[in-house]
């Protein structure tokens, strides 16, 4: 049967690719205000995925432009909630104008890792989406807590994986600030891609293969030749039989 992987890239972020990008990937994570993105990059995002038929799909993080919401902000949850709706809302109202179809809800950068770690923190920001719409699926780190968390408030889930972030042993993503966090070399890139859609594996760092049903893969919009690299993905992909496109969420539990 032929396996079907998701790619997926954070857009709306100011990087200048997004309308090269968005003939590679099949999902589109939309920048909403937060940690960058406007009305104006919302909107044509929203119009090209409609033009391309590619899935969109939220991407709120910390509202923290100067910093690009990567640095953990220190702030009661309902303030930090508040933020997370306010973002959300935003990009609801544009898709409802534009007649896109909002599908999933992706979280950015230290807003991101926060919730991988913490259950009871992933818990309270997936329950605030749920409460805005119980229907919105979440696009997850496989193997962490927003897994459990998606599971355990109720919402759909989509499994997700990195195509150029490094792994701790513990399935989780080794942070920024450590040399060789970001993977820069195109083969291993591609070749991590496609073991991890032949065989639903990772490898760490330190050489322990991670298990991971993961099936959709991050593509990073913001690293040099980011473009370039997302079509070898896909180009190395297809020609190994590996459909790109959407896939289904599963189902709430």
């Amino acid at each position: 049967m032929t396996k079907t992987i998701d790619l997926n890239a954070d857009l709306g972020e100011g990087m200048g690719t997004d309308d090269d990008l968005l003939a590679v990937v099949s999902s589109a994570s939309i920048a909403c205000g937060g940690h960058a993105g406007d009305a104006a990059t919302i909107r044509h995002i929203l119009k090209v995925c409609k033009a391309r038929g590619v899935r969109a799909g939220a991407h709120p993080g910390y509202n923290d432009p100067k910093r690009f919401g990567r640095f953990r902000l220190v702030m009661p949850l309902e303030d930090l909630l508040g933020q997370i709706r306010s973002q959300m809302f935003l990009v609801r109202h544009i898709a409802d104008e534009v007649d896109v179809p909002l599908r999933y809800v992706k979280l950015h950068g230290a807003l991101a890792n926060q919730t991988a770690e913490e259950l009871a923190f992933a818990v309270g920001i997936f329950a605030a989406i749920h409460a805005m719409d119980p229907k919105m699926a979440v696009l997850a780190l496989d193997n962490s807590e927003q897994v459990r968390a998606a599971r355990a408030v109720g919402l759909p889930l989509i499994r997700e994986a990195y195509a150029d972030r490094a792994y701790g042993a513990d399935g989780l993503l080794v942070p920024r600030t450590v040399e060789g966090a970001v993977i820069h070399d195109a083969e291993a890139v591609i070749a991590r891609c496609l073991r991890l859609a032949q065989t639903g594996e990772i490898v760490a760092v330190d050489g322990t293969v991670l298990k991971s049903a993961a099936r959709s893969i991050c593509l990073h919009g913001d690293t040099p030749g980011a473009v370039d690299l997302a079509r070898e993905v896909r180009d190395a992909l297809e020609s190994e039989g590996i459909t790109i496109a959407p896939v289904d969420p599963e189902a709430a539990t």
